[in-house]
């Protein structure tokens, strides 16, 4: 009996052992069966997780290129950002670590919240961008708490800096943060979000050539985000410098001449087209832009009577004024109206049919021939001149000397101005032109627009004997290493449509209206120089003289432009200079004496 209940014992022991077994070789060949998924087939997901875990991947931003006048003289650098970010895959708990971020740094929570709400669907591996330039005394309070902050960091890149605020930023222009429309253009290959791009001026027209190209590094973190090692690096690298056809010196003195002015200074080279100095003003500071502009500092911008947004020297579209008898002398001339000799008596009016039109002059200039006419700027004889041209020759005049289209210059939302004809006025209007029309004209007034820069274009290739050079602002283009890869070259884009027996005739009036006794430029006069020039008054609205009802209501903004073209010296012309003063009422009062100050500038002054 014994003997049996001791082999029944051994074969249950035997059983259970066995199952023992079983399920032990069970479990090691479903854990093998895991390894070999985790480690075989899963292996580069799990690496990829891993390495995400305690590797990440960090951009270095490239160094944007710098711009320089043509002296290489700096006007553009780059200066040092601290810019602070979260990591919501180590900030955790995230609410906590906002708050202590609030306190360190005096940051309202909901403004940090906002940022990483405004963030949502990015990777939680990405940093969010919390706030920029946060400046050294709140690095120091991150830094000596950086232990309480987890997924807080701060990083290091270029901010754009402009040395010499407000000095040309309408022709330099701006930075400012890259929009998903953009992103999506295709436009910036090299940029991501976040980044900052060229928006207006040089910054925007040559952004391919500054924006550099972006590295990156490779680096080790801790649980807490936190470098520990850096495991590789790929240096950014730097954009190109570039260098502008301006003369800052010149820049700066034409600035001064026209602050407090609203109006537009251009100084070109007749012999190449370069420009020495192009003002806008009012201006405004480039670097509010790259540190971020509040809404009510945006909306004082904007609101401005006085449009510091618009670069007046190629948007500003002013009637040419009495600067457009140039066209009107050329015409004439050329069509063989008039001659050298011919005289026409100017009472100081000139009856068209049933109206008078009055001559500036109200006693009249006597008889007058072209240069004359053009030195005393006497409205009667070119009255009588458009009057025999008619609209439609005049205009052809116009626009083949380059007004009513842009100069082609390589800065954006260049203007067109307008030339009228009898069909444009017919199309817009349903009105048939009328003859008195002709005569405002002539004389620069009536539908006839033109912005400064065409008007320098005209009075520079006056000067240079006939050439219409596109206007140039890139001098060269450098790498960081002074490697010059880009040099511009003259071009020149057309002719003035006359001989060079009419342009003489017409330097002769210009030469005398700044050098002659009764010229309407003689305060723009130099004994050291000679100049030629033409002034203008472009009328804003119809004002009769003898109505005072009106009187009470005019205001600054209804009185006349000023307008001064004029290039020197008069034989070999070095400089042509156009100036435009909205609301300074006469050419010879308020903007000739702004040109004759660049010329001694320019032409005096001795160089370094």
């Amino acid at each position: 009996m014994s003997k049996y209940l001791n082999t029944a014992d051994n074969e249950w022991y035997k059983q259970r052992l066995t199952g023992v077994i079983i399920c032990v070789l069970a479990a090691y060949i479903v854990l093998i069966v895991r390894l070999f998924y985790l480690q075989v087939i899963e292996r580069e997901e799990y690496r990829r997780l891993s390495e995400n875990n305690c590797i990440r991947l960090q951009n270095i931003d490239p160094p944007r290129g710098l711009i320089f006048d043509h002296n290489g003289k700096l006007l553009v650098d780059n200066r040092p950002s601290f810019d602070l970010s979260i990591i919501l895959k180590d900030a955790k708990p995230v609410k906590q670590t906002l708050e202590k971020l609030s306190n360190y740094t005096k940051i309202p929570t909901e403004e940090l919240q906002a940022c990483i709400d405004g963030n949502k669907g990015m990777s939680p591996y990405k940093p969010i961008l919390i706030k920029n330039d946060i400046g050294r005394d709140i690095l120091a309070t991150i830094e000596a708490h950086q232990y309480d902050l987890p997924g807080i960091e701060v990083t290091v890149r270029p901010l754009r800096y402009y040395i010499n605020k407000q000095s040309g930023a309408h022709l330099i222009g701006y930075l400012s943060q890259i929009n998903p429309v953009e992103l999506e253009s295709g436009k910036y290959p090299k940029s991501i979000a976040g980044d900052f791009i060229g928006k207006y001026g040089v910054e925007k027209a040559f952004e391919n050539y500054l924006c550099g190209s972006r590295g990156g590094r490779q680096v080790e973190v801790n649980a807490n985000g936190q470098v520990v090692r850096i495991l590789r690096t790929v240096d950014a690298q730097p954009g190109n410098n570039i260098y502008l056809t301006i003369d800052q010196v010149l820049q700066e003195k034409a600035e001064e001449l026209l602050e407090n002015s609203a109006g537009a200074v251009i100084a070109m080279d007749p012999g190449s087209g370069n420009i020495l100095a192009l003002v806008s003003s009012p201006s405004f500071d480039q670097n509010a832009f790259v540190g971020g502009m509040t809404h009510s500092q945006w909306d004082a911008l904007v609101s401005n009577p006085y449009r510091p947004m618009e670069n007046k020297a190629i948007q500003g579209e002013y009637p040419p004024a009495s600067t457009y008898k140039i066209i009107t002398a050329m015409a004439g001339l050329e069509e063989g109206i008039i001659d050298n000799n011919t005289e026409i008596y100017c009472p100081g009016y000139y009856k068209y049919g049933d109206r008078v039109f009055r001559c500036w002059k109200k006693g009249g200039h006597g008889t007058v021939n072209v240069v004359k006419a053009l030195a005393e700027s006497c409205d009667v004889f070119f009255y009588q001149v458009g009057q025999k041209l008619g609209v439609d020759r005049l205009a052809w005049y116009a626009k083949a000397c380059g007004l009513g289209s842009p100069t082609g210059i390589d800065l954006s939302h260049e203007a067109h101005g307008l030339i009228p004809t009898a069909a444009w006025k017919k199309s817009r209007t349903g009105i048939a032109w009328q003859g008195g029309e002709t005569l405002s004209i002539a004389i620069g007034q009536g539908y006839n627009l033109a912005t400064p820069l065409q008007m320098l274009s005209l009075i520079s290739a006056v000067g240079n004997g006939g050439k219409i050079y596109k206007p140039l602002i890139l001098k060269e283009i450098r790498t960081a290493e002074g490697e010059v890869i880009s040099q511009n070259k003259s071009c020149v884009i057309g002719e003035l449509p006359v001989s060079g027996k009419t342009l003489e005739v017409v330097k002769k009036g210009l030469w005398a209206a700044v050098n002659g006794q009764r010229g309407t430029a003689r305060i723009a006069h130099l004994d050291q120089i000679d100049m030629s020039g033409k002034t203008g008054t472009a009328q804003v609205f119809s004002h009769k003289k003898n109505d005072d009802s009106h009187e009470k209501e005019r205001s600054e903004f209804l009185k006349p432009h000023a307008w001064f073209v004029s290039y020197a010296p008069a034989d070999k012309p070095k400089i042509a200079v156009t100036v435009i003063v909205e609301h300074g009422e006469h050419g010879s009062s308020a903007a000739a004496p702004i040109a004759k100050e660049l010329v001694k500038t320019y032409l005096l002054t001795e160089k370094d």
